[in-house]
């Protein structure tokens, strides 16, 4: 069984309420949600408290939830949005409980944080626009941190053609982002 396989077997079970599924899940995940959620936040405890919380809203939240990519993606989306959410919340930016890029990422003037939701805006449509084959790729490989052998397995394709839906995939949001990336 491929790690997709048992994903997609996982979340059918946790669907139908089944709780060993969702303890497998979080065996499989819990180290990728607290390094996702160090990211963010420095202190080990409250990274494991915020990663316990990802599971509790998982399999609360499982018969709103809908699978677009994968588990793995769900999740991770769901550790960052939770130490996003932490942060908001304690409003704590104090350098020993967070990383300083962090904190000094959270300080820019309205017009910076405008022009920084401009260019989200502009890299979430460039994705859109790649080909089908060319946008999965670059998803799995960016977004769920796979490896090209991985992907190459859950998409049933060589890893040949990995590489080169990868290196067609960043030519094309080179073109699409030239605006942004011309900025020196």
């Amino acid at each position: 069984m491929t790690s997709s396989d048992l994903q997609t077997d996982l979340w059918n079970r946790i669907q139908a309420g089944d709780k060993s599924a969702l303890k497998a899940l979080f065996e499989l995940h819990y180290h990728g949600i607290c390094q996702t959620i160090h990211r963010y936040v420095a202190d080990h405890a409250l990274v494991e408290d915020l990663a316990q919380e990802v599971f509790i809203r998982f399999w609360e939240k499982r018969e709103q939830i809908t699978i677009a990519v994968s588990v793995q993606a769900y999740l991770r989306r769901m550790a960052v949005n939770e130490a996003l959410g932490w942060l908001r919340r304690n409003k704590r930016w104090e350098e020993e409980e967070f990383h300083p890029e962090m904190s000094a990422a959270l300080d820019h003037s309205a017009e910076e944080q405008f022009m920084h939701g401009e260019m989200e805006r502009s890299i979430a449509n460039a994705i859109d626009a790649l080909p089908p084959k060319c946008r999965t790729v670059f998803q799995l490989s960016r977004f769920e941190e796979l490896t090209y052998q991985e992907i190459a397995d859950q998409m049933g394709i060589s890893i040949k053609t990995v590489e080169n839906q990868m290196g067609k995939a960043l030519r094309l949001l080179r073109e699409r982002l030239k605006a942004y990336l011309d900025v020196a």
